[in-house]
């Protein structure tokens, strides 16, 4: 299931087969729709429409007949227009030759136009020689691809008062907020932080009190790190906070000063960290890291989602489950696929300038995974590497998915787009390119750098590009009743009817409105802006114009992080020739970093998942049978030891006590017994298993409910070589007496970084919810290419909808036996209704 540019995996499967297509191939090309190239531009007031935002979603009802169907992982038509998608690609890590690591990424694009990363206290030169850390390392790059290094929040002798001697500075997160840059950042001693500064690099000024305290929160049992913002639409600044084991969130006072009103748990799991919200589709969606992320080639970390009606929740995963139950979630956004990265997570996202969301998120290159021991502030640590990665995000039936369910990509791969007809920052502070139209001259500043301002002005591009677009600039009102616009089309903020539809902030009124023509003939519509919407601060405001249906969508942001403060619709007819785009004011405006491209082609259709083919019985039981599957000799305790009756199962120190066939099922009492590094005392029950690839399945029942109890399916090549996919019972870290029901994916073999390699035990990754009755599936490919085998874990609640998620290795050095576990804790009883293996075709 390898994606790298080579194709030396050999593809398989189907799910492979898709895979490679969606993230080497996959539709991330402009939307081109067929339409009359002409140099017209949008209708007149006449032919306006205005529509409710619910009404615009493309693929509704109301679009206009004959619109062309959201395009799926296709490859795009060459488009008519000029793209936006340049031909440049990259390839993951996006840090590579930078940075030898980048963990915890968060990404916001400055006013200057250009985008900025900011990452865990880490040695981030320890290759070039250089020792120990910086502190909050800052990467730019102005295509979202190409990263250079740009300094660190913290230099070592100039640590906060409000840090212990010991402590690092983790997982920031960066937002625009009151005119700043607000950097967000977690203690490894406990702690949340804050620091300011006017531009994306600083000067940093440090709070001189923790925003949270090393002490939990009332209310709240978890770790202080981990930290988030989010703003709604009200105005409303969110904070989310929490690692092992709950996620938390409590409003916050103006400018991130402190915690006020309640405090909510939102999200609760074993290892659950990492929460990063934003709002689509009137939704909010929170975003989390789920399992073990920190041990090299053994790192879990998955990227998991909930959703819900509210900012507090409550967020429920695709099957329903609320992120506060007592479970394992499901909702599955990135996994491992295999492809040579471990343990992809804790993420942030993006928007390029075509629409297109992206995720970005640090990931453990399997072949490179640890660095030697680093003197740091808490003394020589063990890291792993995590370097930068990003890929696209889809949004595939109202849930969020990297490169629509492939997982994470290797290989070149087509880049965001950020460039097309028109992509000015006014950098050079020319206005070539532009139309000037009344009073527009330029400006300068230390944050945006050269800008535009607008005094009842216009500036309009001589380029122009036609149909599905998405305009976007940075905007700002200057004068105390004066308005910002940014439009597509021509005669935007004339007093004679115009053909331009119109994206206002506009302060005397309180409102973002969508325009279009003038007089009684004119058509709006409006989206009321919070009461403390800062005005005299840039928002970034993109105005989007689907071409068939005539919908126009503009949005306002501080920051175009997901968390819009206001959004309104229109329907025009007639729109979709080809236009320029134009920055306008009434009264005094400020523009910037104002860009005109082809809308994204969004991919709507997931990667299919792997579908068992033919039946192989001779690797399968119906536990049917009379006597117990696997009855050994006395003194038999290897495996493939002989069995006393033809069953094809054999057993690794058993017969377990108390295991018997019990109605055509296999009832397997939970055994005071591990199957853990170095204490091998559990009893596994295993038979051969197919050449080639294959699916193996079973249908189990777990009773009694206690701590550690587990039981399922394993691929054992021995005590120190297997992998392992159970339901398993887990208490919460935080909460005593809890009993978590979880789908547990995890792996036991040799560390390949150790001199000599020992067996090491990984972190776990966790699947979708058990139930009462739950069915497990492993999908195993053996990549002859790679000496490996690539275990893919799937789990379901009904035997129909199966929940995939990520994938381990196995070295191809011994061939696994298929079997079965029910051990850690006595006290359940494991029913096993069958083991079906199936050819994967």
């Amino acid at each position: 299931m390898r994606l790298g540019s080579d194709q030396r995996r050999p593809v398989r499967t189907a799910w492979v087969a898709a895979c490679a297509a969606a993230v080497l191939a996959g539709g991330l090309g402009p939307v081109v729709p067929a339409v009359a190239d002409a140099d017209a531009d949008v209708g007149t007031a006449a032919d306006a429409v205005a529509a409710p935002v619910a009404d615009v979603a493309p693929g509704a009802a109301d679009v206009a007949p004959g619109a062309a169907d959201v395009a799926t992982s296709a490859a795009p038509p060459k488009p008519a227009a000029p793209p936006s998608t340049p031909s440049a690609t990259y390839t993951n890590p996006v840090t590579a030759g930078v940075t030898d690591t980048f963990p915890d990424p968060a990404v916001i694009r400055g006013k200057d136009g250009a985008w900025y990363a900011y990452g865990t206290q880490n040695p981030v030169f320890n290759s070039q020689g250089e020792p120990g850390e910086r502190i909050l390392p800052i990467l730019r790059s102005t295509d979202l691809v190409t990263w250079e290094y740009a300094g660190e929040v913290i230099q070592p002798d100039e640590v906060p008062a409000t840090w212990r001697d010991n402590s690092r500075a983790w997982a920031p997160d960066i937002r625009y907020v009151d005119g700043e840059y607000l950097l967000t950042y977690g203690l490894s001693t406990g702690g949340l932080a804050v620091a300011t500064a006017p531009t994306p690099t600083g000067p940093w000024t440090h709070r001189d009190e923790l925003l949270v305290g090393s002490a939990p929160v009332e209310g709240c049992p978890t770790g202080n790190i981990d930290q988030a913002l989010f703003t709604d639409d009200d105005g409303t600044l969110y904070l989310y906070w929490g690692s092992y084991d709950v996620v938390c969130v409590s409003e916050l006072t103006p400018g991130a000063g402190e915690l006020t009103g309640p405090v909510t748990q939102v999200a609760q799991g074993r290892r659950m960290e990492g929460a990063y919200v934003v709002r689509h589709d009137d939704l909010y969606y929170l975003m989390y890291s789920d399992a073990g992320c920190c041990e090299g080639a053994y790192s879990g970390y998955t990227v998991k989602v909930g959703r819900g009606e509210s900012p507090r929740g409550p967020f429920l995963d695709d099957d329903g489950v609320d992120l506060m139950a007592e479970s394992s979630k499901g909702g599955y956004v990135l996994t491992s696929n295999g492809n040579g990265f471990a343990g992809p997570g804790h993420h942030s996202l993006i928007t390029d300038l075509a629409g297109q969301d992206w995720m970005a998120y640090h990931a453990i290159p399997e072949a490179d995974p640890d660095f030697p021991p680093v003197d740091t502030r808490n003394g020589v640590l063990n890291l792993s590497k995590r370097p930068l990665m990003i890929d696209r995000l889809d949004w595939i039936d109202g849930w969020p998915v990297v490169n629509a369910g492939a997982g994470p990509s290797s290989g070149p791969q087509r880049a965001p787009v950020t460039d097309g007809a028109v992509a000015t920052t006014f950098a050079d502070g020319s206005l070539a390119g532009w139309r000037a139209d009344g009073a527009v001259v330029v400006g300068e500043e230390p944050d945006a750098g050269p800008y535009v301002a607008l005094d009842g002005g216009s500036l309009t591009s001589r380029e122009r590009a036609g149909g599905d677009l998405r305009a976007q600039a940075d905007l700002r009102v200057t004068s105390g009743d004066g308005a910002a616009g940014l439009a597509l089309g021509s005669g935007a903020g004339s007093g004679a009817a115009s053909g331009a539809v119109t994206a206002w902030i506009d302060r005397a009124a309180g409102e973002l409105r969508l325009e279009t023509g003038r007089g009684p003939r004119a058509q709006r519509a409006v989206a009321a802006l919070p009461d403390d919407f800062p005005y005299a601060d840039w928002n970034v405001v993109t105005l989007d114009r689907e071409a068939r249906s005539g919908a126009y969508t503009a949005t306002v942001s501080a920051d175009d992080l997901g968390e819009p403060l206001g959004t309104a619709t229109l329907r025009v007819r007639g729109g979709a020739g080809r236009v320029p785009v134009s920055v306008t004011a009434r009264g005094g405006a400020d523009a910037d970093n104002v860009s005109l491209v082809a809308a994204a082609r969004h991919v709507t259709e997931r990667v299919p998942d792997p579908e068992p083919g033919a039946l192989l019985p001779e690797h399968s039981d119906e536990f049917d049978g009379g006597g117990l599957p696997g009855a050994v000799e006395p003194g038999a305790v290897e495996p493939g030891a002989a069995a006393a009756e033809d069953s094809g199962w054999s057993w690794v120190r058993g017969p377990a006590a108390g295991a018997h066939l019990d109605d055509g099922a296999l009832a397997w009492p939970t055994q005071n017994a591990e199957l853990y590094l170095g204490t091998n005392t559990a009893s596994v029950l295993t038979r051969d298993a197919p050449a080639g690839d294959y699916l193996v399945e079973t249908k189990l029942d777990l009773d009694g409910v206690g701590v550690n109890r587990q039981a399922g399916l394993v691929l054992h090549a021995g005590d120190d070589q297997f992998v392992k996919l159970v339901h398993s019972q887990l208490g919460l870290l935080r909460k005593p007496g809890s009993a978590a029901q979880t789908v547990e994916f995890t792996k036991e073999a040799a560390r390949p970084t150790s001199t000599p390699p020992a067996a090491a035990y990984s972190a776990p990754m966790f699947g979708a919810a058990p139930g009462e009755t739950t069915w497990l599936r492993l999908a195993v490919h053996r990549d002859a290419a790679n000496d490996e085998y690539e275990v893919r874990m799937a789990s379901s609640t009904d035997g129909e909808t199966w929940r995939w998620g990520g994938v381990w290795t196995l070295p191809d050095d011994r061939a696994p036996r298929i079997g079965l576990v029910s051990m850690n804790t006595a006290g359940a009883t494991a029913t096993f209704d069958y083991v079906r293996t199936y050819a994967l075709p």
